[in-house]
Formats: structure tokens, sequence, C-alpha cells
């Protein structure tokens, strides 16, 4: 298998980016967020290419930000949270090892109060992002080698999780 050791997915919120340096921490590996890649590429915020440009134009720059990314980062890898709508994307992530981050929205109030800069929540945070996670969850289980709920538990634990899901040594 070519490509990251392995992918994160799941909503904004979730906890990808903490997940995933711990991860590459612990399996002695490069971490990378696509989400990132974007932002030092474009110069701006991606609420800023939303506002600016509109999703269609964000979600083409995401798709290449994560065709370049699983071709060439061996390490973990993050992607955004609506990088799993891409039909291209999905497939190309069946060939790689993927953990789908998962939370309810009790836990996205929690940690994230629904009222930081996020372009898609910006209206009504709980129910926008239940709309959304009604409408890409079936998409995060689809890609997914593993599910780690990470619901009241702490980042070390979703790690643990995660490793254990895969199968996977810390280094």
């Amino acid at each position: 298998m070519s490509g990251p050791l392995l992918v994160l997915v799941g909503p904004m919120g979730v906890g990808k980016s903490t997940v995933g340096r711990l991860l590459a921490e612990r399996l002695g590996v490069a971490y990378r967020d696509t989400d990132e890649d974007i932002v030092a590429a474009e110069g701006r915020t991606i609420a800023d290419i939303f506002v600016d440009d509109g999703e269609p134009a964000f979600r083409a720059i995401e798709k290449r930000a994560v065709r370049t990314a699983l071709a060439g980062h061996g390490g973990v890898l993050a992607l955004g949270g609506g990088a799993v709508l891409d039909t291209d994307t999905r497939e190309l992530l069946a060939a790689h090892r993927v953990v789908y981050l998962s939370m309810d929205v009790e836990e996205a109030v929690r940690r994230t109060g629904l009222n930081v800069a996020r372009p898609l929540l910006a209206v009504n945070p709980r129910k926008q992002w239940r709309e959304l996670m009604e409408a890409r969850r079936h998409l995060y289980e689809e890609v997914a080698t593993a599910v780690v709920p990470t619901d009241g538990r702490s980042p070390e634990e979703v790690t643990r999780a995660a490793l254990d899901a895969l199968e996977l040594k810390d280094a």
C-alpha cells in the first residue's frame, strides 16, 4: 500500500488534528492535514475561501489537495470534514486505512460550542451540524476501515483506540 500509513476522517471539531499529531508521534511518522495544506497554498483561511469563492470552488481546491496528499504523504493524514463528499476522493480512500472519528452533537457542542468560525454552521449551528452529519455519516462509514467514537474520551484515549482498531503498534 503506498501513500499514508493511515487517514483520519470525521466531522469538524472531532479532533482529527489533535489525534493525528498524537498518532504520528506514536508511530514515528510525519503528520499532514489537507486543510492546513489548503490554507498554505491559498494564503487565506478556509472561511475566506467559502465567503469569497463559494463552496464549489473550495471543494475543487480540497479535492486537489486530498489527491496530492494521498499520493505523496507516507505518514498520518487528516482530511477536512467535507472531503468525503467527493466520489473520486471516496474511491481513492478505498486503497487506504481510514479511521472515522465519530461524535454526537452534544459532544460537538461541548468541544466547540458550535460558535466558532465554521462557514457551514453560520446560521443555526446545532441544526446545521445535525443536518451535515445526517448527510455525511454514511459517507464516513463507507470509507472507514475502523470507526472510533470520541465521545467522552481524551485525545490520548482516542489515539490508543485508533491504534488498537487498526492493530498498529507504537514506534
